[in-house]
């Protein structure tokens, strides 16, 4: 058995190379380690190495061992914890997380970490909670400020949003993300006392380049503000060019996944089954094409529960439809019960957000890619394709950060093709789907807001609400990019402000 002395120096090394991202050689070298000392901080490092690489199933066996030897260790419950979030399993994520509580109550990881689980979850009082819960033990920390920063600001409380991230600014002036998100919510003017800061800020030559994206967004946004249009796209577009470095994208391979797609759905769609029991409603379309100012009308109805922008659909179709390399030889008995489990498991996950009988939106946009499967998995919902003039949507997504969730944002010809495709697949399901999707125009709803919004509401099998014409009382938390337009009425100028 190694000693405490090499058991340090070892610990040391492979705590630098997770540093510096080396998670294969450390998960490696950790079981290497494993096999001579069983030490916490081994298990700790291997993790971490496997969530770092997304591979929460095999972070979980690890610690599952971990327990085994100390079941109130609250380094490995913290871990598990991480974990079964990730693999949105939430239940026993909380379960862990307050397993930690118990043996360490102030510990600060474990506070933050289940305010993440109850931002995750909707429950927005709860994760504040426990957010300011994390402060009291260390109200420097930059992580747990921005946490409660980007709460505030999809509530739309953004005096109490400002406060979090001026805080921000002073422990450290180079984290750029915050002036970005002061930007978000902030109209500029000539003169203006931040504005002036972040052109100085610019000039720093110490901002790596991380620092500089967030800072080169901010300054497109306030540029813009106070009308000085090349000097905003110059921002934009340096942005972008540092995303393009970082985050690559080829077109081919998301036509490839069209022609798969295509192909599997055809293949899923010979199978019929029973219809789902709560009434589901998908809204989809390109990213800043108004799907969060369509959830948030929808949902201003009583009956109707606004999930927001949710990854359960996209992850569960792929594990156990697209990603399934048995599913051709799969027979059609066999097949239905699959498609029962995916609309059980779906259903299963919506729940732990919402249990209520309410209808139930999920808008997550680039769900238009799976229209096929929705139709297939869950006969009886509605599906709402966003429209909005191409331009305004390019231009948008150019200028707003996706911290690299949307890669082919980031150029404008990418984005051009992508917008292409995004046509392909709607004129594709509609030829399979005819009169199933309703395509709703946002220069049309501008213009004509309460008889839009009656078509609206009379697709979605919804009596009428006069609560839908007043979105911008909804409480309901945005966390998207289009927060600020969707807590706004709806105006006219909105149109061709890109």
């Amino acid at each position: 058995m190694i000693s405490d002395q090499q058991l340090k120096i070892k610990t040391d090394v492979l705590t630098n190379k997770l540093s510096a991202g080396l998670f294969d050689e450390v998960i490696a070298e950790a079981k290497g380690l494993l096999r001579n000392r069983s030490h916490q901080i081994i298990y700790n490092i291997l993790s971490i190495a496997y969530q770092s690489l997304g591979k929460f199933d095999l972070s979980v066996k690890i610690m599952e061992e971990a327990l085994k030897k100390n079941p109130k260790n609250p380094y490995f419950l913290n871990n598990m914890g991480i974990s079964k979030h990730k693999l949105e399993s939430f239940e026993e994520a909380e379960h862990y997380f307050k397993r930690g509580l118990d043996v360490a109550p102030n510990y600060i990881n474990i506070l933050n970490n289940i305010g993440n689980l109850k931002k995750d979850l909707n429950q927005t009082d709860e994760a504040i909670f426990f957010y300011k819960k994390s402060l009291l033990v260390n109200n420097d920390s930059v992580e747990i400020q921005l946490n409660l920063a980007s709460i505030y600001i999809t509530l739309g409380k953004f005096n109490d949003a400002e406060n979090h991230l001026n805080k921000i600014l002073e422990i450290n002036p180079k984290f750029t993300e915050a002036d970005r998100l002061i930007t978000s919510f902030t109209k500029y003017r000539d003169g203006s006392h931040h504005l002036k800061t972040m052109i100085n800020k610019i000039e720093d030559k110490t901002l790596n380049k991380n620092q500089l994206i967030h800072l080169h967004f901010a300054l497109g946004k306030a540029f813009e503000d106070v009308k000085k249009y090349e000097d905003s796209f110059k921002n934009f577009n340096k942005a972008n060019e540092y995303l393009n470095e970082i985050v690559s994208y080829d077109i081919c391979q998301d036509v490839e996944k069209f022609e798969r797609i295509k192909k599997t759905t055809e293949y899923v769609n010979r199978t019929i089954i029973n219809k789902n029991l709560r009434q589901l409603i998908f809204i989809v379309g390109m990213p800043r094409s108004g799907t969060s100012l369509i959830e948030q009308i929808i949902s201003s109805h009583a009956n109707v529960f606004g999930g927001g922008e949710l990854p359960y659909l996209s992850n569960i179709i792929h594990k156990e439809i697209l990603d399934n390399k048995k599913l051709n030889t799969i027979k059609n008995n066999d097949l239905k019960n699959l498609l029962e489990i995916v609309q059980k498991q779906y259903i299963s996950k919506i729940s732990k957000i919402d249990s209520s009988n309410k209808v139930f939106t999920d808008k997550a946009p680039l769900n238009f890619k799976y229209i096929g499967f929705i139709k297939s998995i869950f006969p009886n919902s509605k599906i709402i394709n966003c429209n909005r003039d191409p331009i305004d949507i390019c231009w948008s997504n150019y200028k707003n950060f996706f911290s690299g969730t949307l890669p082919f944002s980031n150029n404008l010809d990418n984005l051009a093709s992508y917008y292409s495709l995004y046509q392909n697949y709607i004129e594709f399901w509609k030829k399979l789907f005819p009169n199933e999707i309703y395509n709703i125009v946002y220069e049309n709803l501008v213009e004509n807001p309460t008889g839009e919004i009656k078509k609206l509401l009379n697709f979605c099998d919804l009596e009428w609400d006069e609560n839908c014409l007043n979105h911008e009382n909804n409480p309901k938390s945005i966390k998207t990019a289009s927060w600020a337009q969707a807590r706004k009425p709806i105006y006219k100028s909105a149109v061709k402000s890109f």
